[in-house]
């Protein structure tokens, strides 16, 4: 692969204009692709095989009015809601585009209300942040009344996400890093266009990925997020080995060819090793896993690309600009290889089993607390106070029971179950509040209960109380809503989780093999990779499941964390952590095969790269950093386990760990059954 890549950088350089041409062609061959025929996202609940499926598929086939999207309005006034009040909110919200039904309910005293609004198309088929608007425009009369008024349920809590500000963050951070770092703006601003480049071409894929597939609306926010930070990785890394080569008193043409040969070469594994990550999100048993993994494959990919080809198309034409103004001609600008990282391995390798015992101790105990780790439902309930549909939340817990937030429905088969008699049964249950009468089909063939538990949706016995269901519930009963949905959800997660480690974790090995040609590396570096991921769980239920993490986050609370994110974040962190592994050992090895001892190879590779990992680090925790800062809880939960991961990888593991393993391992690292005895324990990076 070296003398294939040695080959494109060169082609790619000879002819800068074309390949800049060409990526213009294609960025807006898709984008426009994308406008014309791309489908819209949708956020899909569905786990199939399960009875929160079968309930959907029962109301979507029965019920069509009621498989909608559902919002909801809540009111209260000390003094009492005037019902003319009440009546011309809800002629104003029957008013609203697309929305189906409007049913009010008033408490005995008068002084509050909840406004239901059903919707006839789902999500996707809404502009939710108009849509949203609406509602609370809808709610006019209600405010002059001088009641407390707030808007919530399913189409203004899809509008929460990313705000821009997270992008923001980390684009400005990364300028400062890349302009500290390089010393020219140039070379600053290359990383940074390479990036935006991949990720438009990534999500005008996702766009068209959309017309044929339901994508969620988290899945560009994913792919964004990482095209971001590994587009400005890896061309970080073919930019700085540029640079030493001109150092070297190399031709522009000469330079590119050898930096996207070695650098790129572990560009394009440490890419592969994302794309195992993210795509083993397709063994986790739940269809909008598959796509959002597809997703942001598509923008990885995209950037990996627009490194090894666009990149050197641009560096040759600019030639010995992306020096530093005074780097002297003929001698390599001093910039990545860092005096730090050379005199701390060497450190670490004098006295390894020390630093082992001490990186093992610390991964550890920041480890320690994911065995506390709780899953659950992320709602309305776990966003900060001021957030309009929290409000909402505690309305409607406060003056109507917090079993409302999330109702369960019970959909019946009537020919196999008699409606009335469940419903009689249900009701007698203490931990339920109230069953609603059984809404029939227009066909008389089905039925539906609404179930309301006596507690909210994120409690404990709420999911104690779906589970008993699950169990109870006869033949031709299925349980639906978004607190059954999550359960079943997390059920699958739980027992699919460990076949997304296993493949993911056989999958980055066979490859690690194929680009170190050492079975004892590969192995080394799923273990220490593993470790970073266990800390950053850890880390991850101290900030979100504690009083004092909480708090420092903005939230209100202690919160579950949301079923889903342990399979995503594992998938990416593992991903990431592989790439750092690549950054670094590729610099060993090319000092090990060049003739120096283990040991010294160990400190040559170290002092080489640390520089430019610490830079790509630094990057990609500024981008998820800012995602940590969104007020939405998911969006944070997913930026504190990113950065966390990220940082506990480049400073405990990278540092401390595995210097250490592989200076106790020594010329062991390099095994390979068979290809070490036949090359002495020594050859070139496969080519």
């Amino acid at each position: 692969m070296t003398r294939m890549l040695h080959r494109l950088g060169r082609l790619c350089g000879t002819h800068p204009w074309r390949v800049a041409v060409l990526w213009l062609l294609l960025l807006g061959a898709v984008t426009g692709a994308s406008v014309a025929a791309g489908g819209s996202l949708r956020d899909t609940a569905d786990v199939p095989g399960t009875s929160s499926a079968r309930a959907t598929a029962m109301l979507r086939d029965h019920f069509p009015d009621r498989s909608g999207a559902v919002a909801h309005v809540v009111a209260r006034a000390t003094a009492g809601l005037p019902a003319g009040a009440i009546d011309r909110t809800v002629h104003s919200l029957r008013s609203v585009e697309h929305v189906q039904t409007v049913t009010p309910s008033v408490t005995p005293d008068g002084r509050s209300a909840l406004i239901a609004v059903q919707f006839a198309v789902g999500p996707e088929g809404l502009d939710l942040k108009e849509t949203t608007a609406a509602l609370t425009g809808a709610a006019a009369p209600l405010r002059e009344a001088s009641a407390q008024v707030a808007v919530g349920g399913q189409v203004p809590e899809g509008v929460q996400g990313p705000n821009g500000v997270a992008e923001a963050i980390g684009v400005a951070v990364a300028i400062v890093v890349l302009i500290l770092v390089f010393g020219s703006l140039l070379a600053a601003g290359l990383p940074l266009l390479m990036a935006l480049v991949g990720i438009g071409v990534g999500m005008g894929l996702i766009g068209l990925l959309a017309a044929v597939a339901d994508v969620s609306t988290v899945s560009p926010t994913l792919g964004s997020m990482l095209g971001l930070g590994v587009g400005i990785d890896y061309s970080l890394l073919i930019i700085a080995r540029y640079r030493d080569e001109l150092g070297r008193g190399s031709a522009p043409l000469d330079a590119v060819a050898e930096a996207v040969a070695t650098a790129g070469h572990a560009v394009v594994f440490a890419g592969l090793c994302v794309l195992i990550g993210i795509l083993g999100l397709a063994f986790s048993g739940i269809p909008s896993f598959t796509t959002m993994g597809l997703a942001a494959g598509l923008v990885v990919l995209a950037t990996m690309l627009a490194a090894i080809t666009l990149l050197p198309a641009i560096l040759v034409p600019a030639g010995r600009r992306v020096l530093p103004r005074r780097a002297p001609r003929g001698q390599a600008p001093p910039a990545f290889r860092s005096a730090w990282a050379e005199r701390s391995t060497g450190a670490v390798v004098r006295r390894p089993v020390l630093a082992l015992a001490a990186g093992l101790t610390a991964l550890g105990v920041i480890a320690a607390p994911v065995a506390g780790l709780r899953l659950g439902q992320n709602d309305a309930g776990s966003e900060p106070l001021s957030n309009p549909t929290r409000q909402a939340y505690d309305l409607v817990a406060q003056h109507f029971g917090p079993g409302w937030n999330g109702p369960l429905a019970v959909v019946v088969d009537r020919a196999r179950v008699d409606d009335t008699s469940l419903a009689s049964r249900m009701a007698s249950r203490p931990d339920v509040a109230d069953v609603m009468p059984p809404l029939r089909s227009a066909d008389g063939t089905t039925a539906v209960l609404t179930v309301v538990p006596r507690t909210g949706p994120q409690d404990a016995a709420t999911y104690e109380l779906v589970g008993a269901l699950h169990r109870e519930l006869p033949g031709g009963a299925e349980l639906a809503g978004p607190t059954a949905t999550t359960v079943d959800m997390t059920t699958v997660l739980q027992q699919r989780l460990w076949l997304v480690i296993l493949v993911v974790l056989a999958a980055t090995c066979v490859l690690l093999v194929a680009v170190f040609r050492s079975l004892v590396l590969a192995v080394k570096a799923v273990l220490a990779n593993l470790l970073s991921v266990a800390a950053s769980f850890g880390a991850l239920t101290v900030a979100f499941q504690t009083s004092p993490g909480s708090e420092l986050l903005g939230l209100a609370e202690p919160v579950p964390i949301v079923a889903w994110a342990p399979v995503v974040l594992f998938a990416i962190l593992f991903g990431l952590s592989t790439d750092y592994e690549v950054f670094m050992l590729s610099r060993v090895r090319e000092a090990y095969d060049a003739g120096l001892p283990h040991r010294e190879a160990l400190v040559e590779g170290l002092a080489s790269s640390a520089k430019v990992i610490t830079c790509a680090a630094a990057i990609m925790i500024a981008v998820a950093a800012g995602f940590a800062a969104d007020p939405a809880v998911m969006v944070k939960i997913v930026g504190v386990g990113l950065a966390v991961a990220i940082f506990l990888d480049v400073t405990l593991v990278r540092m401390l760990v595995v210097p250490a393993v592989l200076a106790l391992l020594g010329d062991r690292t390099w095994y390979l059954p068979g290809a070490a005895r036949s090359r002495g324990g020594r050859g070139a990076l496969p080519r």
